[in-house]
């Protein structure tokens, strides 16, 4: 299975990148429901930080994030499993199939930590560029305002019927 297949099916829920109990069982070739039993026999080597359930509303959101209908597809809530979580229940399952996508999995995993501090690199960049960038625009701001009360003030002064002569007057 390609990485770019994999990633479609990381989700971020509670700030964790997470595979659901569904789409790891598809990807190690079992059904969820075995896959599911696996887990729960073995349900001491998950800690929170591993697999968490999710909660109806974050199944809510996910379900229309991904465009399910409410009539197909699973009627529990599913579980949602870490990098962590994913190396261990592929221990568990100690199938070839399951090595081999375990593998690919924390591949993809390590792709999406790449992409995400590449990410995090230009957005301080554009940060910065924004800074620099403000900071010219308030001085020209500051500079052609300077320069319009310059304009404004000449124009004004500029009124040659109103103001005081000088040099030779005629008028005395």
């Amino acid at each position: 299975m390609e990485i770019q297949v994999i990633q479609k099916k990381i989700f971020e829920i509670r700030g964790h990148k997470v595979v659901l109990d569904s789409d790891l069982a598809a990807m190690y070739e079992v059904e969820t429901k075995v896959f599911n039993q696996a887990i729960k026999r073995n349900i001491d080597r998950f800690p929170e930080e591993f697999m968490f359930q999710l909660t109806r509303e974050e199944f809510k959101s996910l379900r229309s994030q991904i465009v399910t209908s409410n009539r197909g597809g699973t009627r529990y809530i599913p579980f949602a499993f870490t990098e962590h979580g994913i190396t261990m229940a592929a221990s568990i399952l100690k199938s070839d199939t399951a090595i081999r996508m375990n593998i690919a999995i924390v591949r993809a995993f390590i792709e999406l930590r790449k992409f995400a501090s590449q990410y995090s690199e230009i957005i301080v960049q554009l940060k910065d560029l924004k800074d620099r960038v403000g900071n010219h625009d308030a001085h020209l701001d500051k500079i052609y305002e300077a320069l319009d009360r310059l304009l404004t003030k000449q124009d004004e002064e500029i009124d040659w019927e109103a103001r005081q002569r000088i040099g030779f007057k005629t008028d005395l």
